[in-house]
């Protein structure tokens, strides 16, 4: 294992950019040597709260990318992700960014071909990836367990679950519970599936709960959807269907399933209370559907028990891979799928009809 210490820089220092702070405190050949927020002093501030000793603040993150480091994580608002990311690449430094990945297709495209034309690593902080029993879900369906798979539904809904601030500005953010919690869902369904092509994409969105102040203390300000709704075509015949929701008058909008020609997996979420009933944390229960001895049966698939902190282990991951010039743990090239789909399900909602996802070969 090699012994080589790297530098790391915060861009934006908002509440998730403690989060790496702390997961990086962890790992012994790591120095956060560099903090940047757009807001003047922030930075400062942020570095003197968390006892960064000696690390450097910035008012901008081309100031900080000046600075000699190896890797960055990006914390800033959706709006940012793309020209920071770009920025840093460019820059010749290793880059971890928070989802979602951009706010546009065509942001992420570039992002693509900017890591692809400077040999750049761009890893996207997925973390619900590092639950084992997400590694297990993955598992059975490529095993060829399920047979042949026709048909997914993956998504969740929160009874009571908005955000505020930059969550629901239009240009800060880009996208409301679609781009903030759906990119969890469409990772977990789409990862285990092996990110299939999308080809169109039918859509229907709303914001009935964030415009309303019953129900939002910020509904004046309230610009991007709360409810999302898809059904999603892919090259090779499965049809996906995608729901999200930040508020509504139920309970839960369904388990994750896989329809196969051999089995069916019914999948649940961990947790409970109103943030839960999404896919941003670990499996509560997998059963399989299937057909035995001439019936039909189903058969509770065994969890995997564990302690891990998944934020630490997305964190821990992309420093190791920095540290020993691994590729990105999860590479933006793959996300740049479900971010088209989530492009195309904003034009579907919007132009209120199917609309055809075209993605470079």
């Amino acid at each position: 294992m090699s012994e080589k210490r790297i530098k790391v820089g915060i861009i934006g220092t908002g509440g998730i950019a403690r989060y790496h702070v702390m997961a990086y405190r962890k790992l012994p050949y790591v120095d956060i040597v560099a903090v940047a927020d757009v807001l003047p002093g922030r930075a400062r501030e942020f570095a003197e709260r968390e006892e960064l000793v000696g690390a450097g603040a910035y008012d901008s993150h081309t100031e900080l990318l000046a600075h000699d480091l190896d890797a960055v994580s990006i914390c800033t608002p959706n709006a940012s992700h793309h020209r920071t990311s770009v920025d840093a690449v460019r820059a010749g430094k290793k880059v971890l960014l928070e989802k979602p990945m951009s706010v546009t297709l065509e942001e992420a495209l570039d992002m693509v071909q900017t890591v692809k034309s400077h040999d750049g690593m761009l890893s996207i902080g997925f973390q619900p990836r590092y639950d084992p029993n997400m590694k297990l879900l993955q598992d059975i369906i490529q095993s060829g367990r399920l047979g042949n798979v026709y048909y997914a539904e993956t998504g969740g809904g929160r009874r009571r679950g908005m955000p505020g601030g930059t969550f629901i500005s239009k240009a800060l953010a880009g996208a409301g519970a679609m781009a903030d919690i759906g990119c969890y869902s469409l990772d977990m369904a789409l990862n285990t599936l092996g990110y299939p092509r999308p080809v169109s994409v039918s859509a229907f969105t709303s914001n009935h709960f964030g415009t309303n102040p019953l129900y939002h203390k910020e509904a004046s300000k309230f610009e991007v959807e709360d409810f999302g709704v898809a059904m999603v075509r892919f090259d090779n015949d499965l049809v996906l269907q995608f729901k999200i929701s930040w508020a509504m008058h139920m309970d839960t909008l369904g388990a994750t399933m896989f329809l196969g020609t051999d089995a069916g997996l019914k999948v649940t979420p961990a947790g409970s209370g109103p943030w839960s009933g999404v896919w941003d944390g670990a499996i509560g229960s997998m059963t399989l559907y299937h057909d035995d001895f001439g019936g039909q049966t189903s058969t509770a698939v065994p969890l995997i028990g564990h302690s891990l902190d998944l934020f630490y282990e997305k964190v821990r991951d992309f420093a190791e891979a920095v540290r020993d010039g691994r590729p990105a743990p999860i590479p933006a090239e793959q996300i740049l799928i479900q971010q088209a789909i989530i492009d195309g399900v904003l034009r579907s909602a919007d132009q209120r009809r199917e609309v055809e996802i075209k993605l470079p070969e």
